[in-house]
């Protein structure tokens, strides 16, 4: 077994253990670019290390009361439905054929949105915090359907790329909830919503034939190891100065999928 494969899947599991950011947007590309996993296959097995990892994650956060599951059932009425519609409409138009390049130019675009969402996402979180309070009422009254309807938009994008779970997920917790959820708690809140959605998307590409699961039993040998080390050490840790390196990563990736 190729020593990269463990030593990938434990520092990318470390990192969504601390920031709940990394799964999708940085293992998708390292098996693309430094594994030479062919796109379509790195997406589905991406989704079920995402799904595997953040598991036992989720497990951590959950124990330490780090998870608002009336957000995580709100996430999840527009997600879950959202990924099995895109699943349906991949398998229609034959997903199993789609070409290399439409996903890495998807890919390499979700990684550049990714990492702006995640170098601003305390910005976002200021302006959310200041918004005038006659607005915040009438918000709150719409609250639950929004919430369902930015599921809706993680699940197809997540589905298609593998990547937002992490980022895109934290955000929207962010702009939705910047009073009732602390930062830990939008870590743990993002990592529980991302099991059964990230679950679903991969049993898709299980049945489309895109998964490599020798390849998803090395990687997850170091990551389970890696997001139990890094969800005890959220509260040790500042996860700006990550969050700054992580986003000049994901740019990095993003750029070189794109003019690949």
């Amino acid at each position: 077994m190729d020593f990269l494969h463990p030593l990938s899947g434990f520092l990318v599991g470390t990192m969504v253990g601390l920031t709940g950011v990394g799964g999708g947007s940085l293992m998708a590309p390292i098996m693309i670019l430094l594994l030479g996993v062919a796109p379509t296959t790195a997406v589905g097995t991406d989704l079920w290390f995402a799904a595997l990892t953040k598991m036992v994650g989720g497990g951590v956060h959950h124990s330490q009361g780090h998870a608002d599951w009336q957000v995580v059932r709100r996430l999840a009425y527009g997600s879950v439905p959202a990924a099995a519609l895109t699943l349906w409409f991949l398998s229609a138009s034959g997903g199993h054929q789609m070409k290399n390049g439409l996903v890495v130019q998807m890919l390499g675009a979700a990684l550049i949105i990714t990492a702006i969402v995640t170098l601003f996402q305390r910005k976002i979180y200021a302006v959310a915090v200041n918004i005038e309070d006659d607005r915040k009422a009438a918000y709150r009254r719409l609250l639950p359907a929004v919430t369902a309807f930015c599921g809706a938009i993680l699940g197809v994008i997540v589905t298609l790329t593998s990547v937002g779970a992490g980022a895109l997920g934290a955000t929207m917790l962010v702009m939705l909830y910047p009073i009732r959820l602390s930062m830990q708690k939008i870590v743990g809140t993002d990592i529980v919503h991302a099991v059964p959605l990230t679950m679903l998307a991969g049993l898709g590409y299980f049945w489309l034939g895109l998964v490599d699961f020798q390849l998803l039993g090395s990687l997850l040998i170091g990551s389970i190891p890696g997001i139990v080390i890094g969800s005890r050490l959220t509260k040790h840790v500042n996860a700006g100065f990550i969050r700054i390196a992580l986003s000049l990563m994901l740019v990095f990736s993003g750029l070189k999928l794109l003019t690949s």
